[in-house]
C-alpha cells in the first residue's frame, strides 16, 4: 500500500500536469468523457467512486460535486476543469475547509480560434460552397460559384468584441492579425475601446460575443440593441446563448437587417426541431465546441496539478475559487 495520497480524476487529463501530478501522487483516472452513452455522476456515485479508490484529492469536469455523501467522504482537495466551477457545491466544501481548485481561461485559445473561424464561415459563405459543391450544384440557377459568392475581405474591417476576460483578449489578436481594426466594450476592463455598448455595435461590421452571462447581461443583446448595429453586420456568439434574446436575432436575420450571424451555444444544448434558424443559409451552427480542443485539456491538467501540488506542499494555490479556506 502506497502512502501517497490518492486523486480520483473523471475529468479529461494529460500532458505536463499530468505527468508531475502522477509524481508525488497516486492517480486514478476514470474520464467522463471516454463513457458511451455518457456517463455524468451525481454526489452519491461520486462519493461510492471515492470510497472505492480512498481519494483525498477528487478532480471533475462535468460530475456533480454536491449533497453531503460526496463532501462528507473525507476529501482534502476538490478541483473542478471548468473556468466557473458551478459544478461544485462551493459553500459545502467552505464549510467543511475544502479548497476548491478551478481552471479559469483553460479554452480561451480554442474558443478564439473558433469565433475567427464561424466569422470566416459567414463572411466568405463557407458552408453554403462546401453544400453547393457536395451537391453538384456548382453552376446552380445558370450562375457560377464567383457570382454567388463574392463577399468583402476581413481585412480593413472592423470587429467589436464584448467581454475582455480570457477569451476576448484572446479574440482580439487574432483578429487583429487578419488586418481588422478591433473595438471592445466591457466595464470592469480599462482598456476597452467603448464605454458605451450601443456606440459599439454602430461603430463595426462584425460583433463578437465574449461576455459570462448575469443578472446584467442575460439578454443583453435584444431588438433594441440588434437595430443598433449596422445594417448587413454579422453577429457570432461563441460564448452563451443566453447573452442574446434568440427570437429578435432570429426576426434580425429574417429582415437582412444582419447579413449573418454565428452561434456555438444554444439553451439545452441544442436547438428544437424545426426552428427557423436551422433553415436559414445565412446561419452558421456548431453544438457547443469552443473549447473542445486536447489543448483545452493540457492547460486545464497544468493549471490544476500545480494548484494540487501547491497545497499539498503547503503552499497557496494560484486559482482557488474559495481562498478564505487556506488561511
Amino acid at each position: 500500500m502506497s502512502d501517497r495520497p490518492v486523486a480520483l480524476i473523471t475529468a479529461t487529463f494529460r500532458g505536463p500536469g499530468l505527468d508531475r501530478l502522477r509524481e508525488e501522487v497516486d492517480v486514478v483516472e476514470d474520464p467522463w468523457i471516454g463513457h458511451v452513452p455518457l456517463r455524468i455522476w451525481d454526489g452519491k456515485a461520486l462519493a461510492e467512486r471515492v470510497r472505492e479508490t480512498g481519494a483525498e484529492i477528487l478532480i471533475v469536469e462535468s460530475d456533480f460535486v454536491m449533497g453531503d455523501e460526496i463532501l462528507d467522504a473525507g476529501l482534502r482537495i476538490i478541483g473542478s476543469t471548468r473556468g466557473d466551477p458551478n459544478n461544485v457545491d462551493l459553500a459545502g466544501a467552505t464549510a467543511r475547509g475544502i479548497p476548491v481548485l478551478h481552471a479559469p481561461g483553460r479554452n480561451a485559445d480554442g474558443v478564439a480560434e473558433l469565433a475567427v473561424a464561424l466569422t470566416l464561415a459567414c463572411t466568405r459563405h463557407v458552408v453554403a460552397a462546401d453544400r453547393d459543391l457536395r451537391e453538384h450544384q456548382t453552376f446552380k440557377d445558370h450562375t457560377i460559384p464567383y457570382q454567388r459568392f463574392r463577399a468583402w475581405q476581413l481585412a480593413g474591417r472592423s470587429v467589436g468584441l464584448i467581454g475582455l476576460g480570457a477569451v476576448g483578449r484572446a479574440a482580439a489578436w487574432r483578429f487583429a492579425g487578419l488586418g481588422m481594426e478591433v473595438f471592445s466594450y466591457d466595464p470592469f476592463a480599462r482598456d476597452a475601446t467603448h464605454d458605451d455598448l450601443n456606440t459599439l455595435l454602430g461603430d463595426v461590421d462584425i460583433v463578437s460575443m465574449h461576455a459570462a452571462v448575469t443578472p446584467e447581461t442575460f439578454g443583453l443583446i435584444n431588438h433594441d440593441r440588434l437595430a443598433a448595429m449596422r445594417p448587413g453586420a454579422v453577429y457570432v456568439n461563441t460564448a452563451r446563448a443566453g447573452l442574446h434574446v434568440l427570437d429578435d436575432l432570429v426576426e434580425a436575420l429574417r429582415s437582412g437587417h444582419l447579413s449573418s450571424a454565428a452561434l456555438d451555444h444554444f439553451d439545452g444544448e441544442q436547438l428544437p426541431g424545426g426552428h427557423p434558424l436551422i433553415e436559414m443559409d445565412n446561419v452558421v451552427l456548431t453544438p457547443h465546441i469552443g473549447g473542445a480542443t486536447y489543448d483545452t485539456e493540457v492547460v486545464h491538467s497544468t493549471m490544476l496539478a500545480d494548484d494540487v501540488l501547491a497545497v499539498l506542499h503547503g503552499e497557496r494555490p494560484t486559482r482557488c475559487a474559495n481562498p478564505e479556506v487556506l488561511s
